[in-house]
């Protein structure tokens, strides 16, 4: 597969990058300046992307079967502006007619009972919940689009650089917590479950809680 990956430089999008090139895809990573380190390939290619500019990510989706965001704010940007990326990028794939779109998301927008998001729990860092609620209301955006065969795949917990085990779990809307009640993942196992989507395509206009 040729694939556009949003977000390349950033900790889970470097992974994700790995992850597609060990399986012999085509990967065309973007960042703000164009430059991705520590990823390399001769099946990688690298091209700088302002996120929130539908035309610039048309041209680039273009002759690509998928594409994969893992973009986030920069740390002196509005939080707004994932909404603006959410929008630019659903307007440029159908400029496009790239049609396939994974979205990595975040932890907060999964639910931990019937009527509870994790968001809401006394368990989410206060810090972080403006940053949560911003992934929350790109998701929104996202899954509105009912022209676009996304997929919506949101982390534990916690998720870090660590081992690739090869194991995973998803489920739907759900945190995904272990036996003890941790929520957690590595980011090179949370690659795996992207790649796995990405090439099973099952669970399109869904909302993947990923963990161990």
């Amino acid at each position: 597969m040729n694939v556009l990956l949003l977000g390349a430089s950033g900790m889970i999008g470097q992974r994700i990058a790995d992850e597609l090139l060990d399986r012999d895809h085509a990967v065309t990573g973007t960042s703000r300046s164009g430059a991705v380190d520590g990823v390399t390939g001769d099946d990688f290619d690298t091209l700088a992307l302002d996120a929130t500019d539908a035309d610039e990510i048309a041209d680039a989706a273009a002759d690509h079967d998928a594409v994969i965001s893992a973009l986030g704010p920069a740390e002196d940007a509005d939080l707004d502006i994932l909404v603006e990326m959410a929008d630019a990028t659903l307007d440029g794939l159908r400029a496009s007619e790239t049609d396939r779109l994974l979205w990595v998301g975040g932890a907060g927008s999964l639910y931990v009972a019937e009527d509870t998001q994790f968001i809401e729990t006394e368990d989410f860092p206060d810090e972080l919940v403006p940053l949560a609620q911003a992934h929350i209301d790109a998701f929104e955006v996202v899954r509105e689009a009912d022209d676009i065969e996304w997929s919506y795949l949101a982390p534990p917990g916690i998720i870090e650089p660590g081992e690739r085990t090869g194991d995973y779990r998803t489920a739907e809307g759900d945190l995904v917590v272990d036996d003890e009640g941790d929520s957690y993942i590595t980011c090179e196992d949370f690659a795996i479950a992207v790649a796995d989507e990405l090439e099973a395509s099952e669970e399109v206009h869904s909302h993947l809680g990923v963990g161990y």
